[in-house]
This record gives structure tokens, C-alpha cells and sequence, in this order.
């Protein structure tokens, strides 16, 4: 066999699809996509906001970020910035598993750790944004916010 017998797709060619269903490939790479317009407007947002109006970075204590959290427009703000920054972030590293990692035992030891450590910081995020309290019932005044002193 000489290397004129051999005959190469021309780049850029899509391979042939063995598998039926949904191709998870694509639907992470729209994800991107969409979740990176989406962010660009969720922190530019969130700078304007927290560093723009008002006293600008010198308003931003604990009671600035407990008011924000006290709001349900806010919550939701922030639990969508949550989410696809993480779902965003976590992605991009699967790619990366998927190009760098050539074992499959050790890719899918890999996955499973992003999508436990995922799905804890997803939950725990999601835990503070909604249950979030700055004056809890019962607590010591003393370890608690000064303006909580009154609702105390």
C-alpha cells in the first residue's frame, strides 16, 4: 500500500453519525453559546448595579448584601447568575476532560467528580441565596448585624 491509495476527508467534513438521539456535543456547544450572551448581561448588570449607583463600592457591607437578598427580584438575579456561570464554567471543563484525558476509566472518574461537585455548589449556592437571613430568630445580638438590633 503506497500513501497515494490513502484518501482523507476534506477538513471540516462532519462525520457520519453512528448513534440516534439527542447529540449532547451540540447541545453544549449552543449551550456556551447562549449562556456567554446571557452572562455578559448578567455581570455587567450586576457591576452597574453594586459599583455604579448609589455611593458606588464604599455602599457594599453586609447590610447592602443582606437588603439585595431580602428582595425576591434580587434572589432570582443572583440565582441565575449562580446557575449559568456554573453550569457555564463546569462545561467548559468537561470539554476539556473529553480533549485532554485519553483513559476512560479516568474520563469518567473525572465527569463524575465535576457533576457531584457541580450539583453541591449548585445546591449550596442556591441554599443561600433563597434562605438567606441577616437577623435569624433567636440569635445572639452580639454575633448578629447592628441593624438587626432592633428587629431582635
Amino acid at each position: 500500500m503506497t500513501t497515494n491509495d490513502v484518501t482523507l476527508d476534506a477538513p471540516r467534513t462532519p462525520h457520519a453519525r453512528t448513534k440516534r438521539g439527542i447529540n449532547w456535543e451540540m447541545v453544549g456547544w449552543v449551550y456556551m453559546r447562549v449562556s456567554g450572551v446571557l452572562l455578559v448581561g448578567l455581570i455587567f448588570g450586576h457591576l452597574f448595579v453594586n459599583l455604579m449607583l448609589g455611593d458606588g463600592i464604599s455602599q457594599i457591607d453586609f447590610a447592602f448584601v443582606a437588603g439585595k437578598l431580602a428582595d425576591p427580584f434580587w434572589q432570582w438575579y443572583d440565582f441565575f447568575l449562580l446557575f449559568f456561570a456554573l453550569v457555564h464554567g463546569s462545561n467548559g471543563m468537561r470539554t476539556i476532560i473529553n480533549d485532554y484525558v485519553v483513559t476512560p476509566s479516568v474520563r469518567r472518574i473525572l465527569h463524575a467528580a465535576l457533576l457531584s461537585s457541580t450539583g453541591v455548589l449548585l445546591v449550596l449556592g442556591t441554599l443561600v441565596v433563597f434562605t438567606f437571613d441577616a437577623c435569624p430568630a433567636g440569635a445572639d445580638p452580639e454575633l448578629v448585624a447592628s441593624f438587626c438590633a432592633d428587629l431582635l
